[in-house]
């Protein structure tokens, strides 16, 4: 197999941080809205799936060709080369969509492009009938203004499913958008990490998980360690990757904090799953409780938004009070997301920065205030 075309997709708001993890994994790639592109060899597969924080998944791009007409569709997806990815025995469910398209029958864009695969192993086979009792290759067609994306999903369940999450509350911060909260922070795995708001602990494990360069997916299965092609042996090497990079022996001091006793235990039990509970130090405590005599350290908080109208004004309040308690803390670092549109008000400060950042549907903010930068050691 020569060179392969992969699609990592990302939450809106941040393409640029997957695409900057793209890069540090040693590729070059192309950002477009919800999408990074790059080309890359099999090894890059494994290795794009184990170790991309934010990215929700990982396909593989059989082809792109302009279609407004069923006829289209059919004809083109069937001189796509599927037999170079999908075997005799393969099992490979279409899924679609179709935003701004002529052909915008998902149900039918499905169908066709089914019919057109089949067709096209039918001839490279010379079989009349597929099983499809092997491994998964999960198809997508995706139209976009009558451009049609083919696709085969090589992640298996979604990225944010680090394999961790014994239990989570009512609301759980995805770990892919946790990851990325960090990765737009300056923390340092030398500087004091605290999450205020740590709910089921997603902020504060997947801190650790940076702090020591483990891979999100190290504890997790993929659909693409099942497709002979890549083979065993590129999932062994990519692996031994992971063990070989992290760095098990940096000190941690991450805390995470909650209101709620009940979501601290939970938090315990995740961070136990994910190998990592010695690292991080949970505890029962208010936001207006929390003080410290260390330096240059990092908040991130995602806390309650508000948005229930009954819960508007406790909120409200809470933000009032973080916003004293944190003022004290005047070397650090403060990231907070929420969708409260005067936070900054209630808060009583302006931030150095806002992004517009997507948790699930709603529209938040991440507002950003940046502490000073720690003096250098001299080692």
């Amino acid at each position: 197999m020569g060179n392969i075309t992969l699609i990592a997709t990302a939450a809106m708001g941040i393409e640029s941080i997957v695409a900057d993890e793209v890069r540090r994994l040693g590729y070059e790639c192309q950002v477009e809205n919800g999408k990074v592109t790059f080309e890359a060899d099999e090894l890059a597969i494994c290795r794009a799936n184990l170790w991309l924080r934010t990215a929700d998944r990982i396909k593989l791009k059989v082809g792109e060709f302009k279609a407004t007409s069923f006829d289209e569709l059919f004809e083109q997806t069937k001189a796509l080369p599927w037999a170079d990815y999908i075997p005799v025995n393969a099992e490979f469910p279409v899924i679609g969509k179709s935003v701004k398209s002529q052909l915008f029958s998902v149900s039918d864009c499905q169908a066709i492009v089914k019919k057109a695969i089949v067709e096209s192993l039918k001839q490279q086979y010379r079989v009349s009938w597929f099983e499809e009792n092997g491994p998964l290759y999960r198809v997508e067609v995706a139209l976009h203004k009558d451009i049609a994306t083919l696709t085969i999903d090589t992640s298996g369940a979604g990225l944010h499913k680090r394999g961790y999450r014994v239990a989570q509350g009512e609301a759980p911060l995805k770990e892919t958008l946790a990851a990325a909260l960090i990765q737009l922070t300056n923390w340092t795995p030398d500087r004091p990490f605290v999450d205020p708001f740590c709910g089921s602990g997603t902020i504060p494990i997947e801190a650790a998980l940076i702090g020591q360069n483990i891979a999100p997916g190290f504890n997790r299965e993929f659909a693409s360690e099942q497709w002979e092609w890549i083979g065993k042996r590129t999932w062994e090497q990519a692996r031994e990757e992971v063990e070989d990079l992290a760095n098990y022996d940096q000190s941690l001091d991450i805390y995470g904090f909650d209101i709620d006793h009940r979501m601290v235990d939970v938090a315990k039990e995740n961070a136990l799953e994910a190998g990592l509970s010695d690292l991080i130090t949970f505890k029962q405590m208010q936001v207006k409780d929390f003080t410290s005599k260390k330096q240059y350290g990092v908040i991130v908080g995602n806390p309650p938004y508000g948005e229930r109208l009954g819960e508007r004004k406790e909120v409200e309040q809470m933000y009032k009070d973080m916003g004293k308690t944190f003022a004290k803390l005047d070397t650090w670092s403060i990231y907070i997301l929420t969708s409260h549109k005067e936070f900054e008000k209630h808060y009583g400060k302006t931030a150095t920065k806002r992004r517009k950042l997507f948790n699930g549907f709603i529209e938040t903010h991440y507002y950003q205030y940046w502490g000073p930068r720690p003096p250098k050691h001299d080692y």
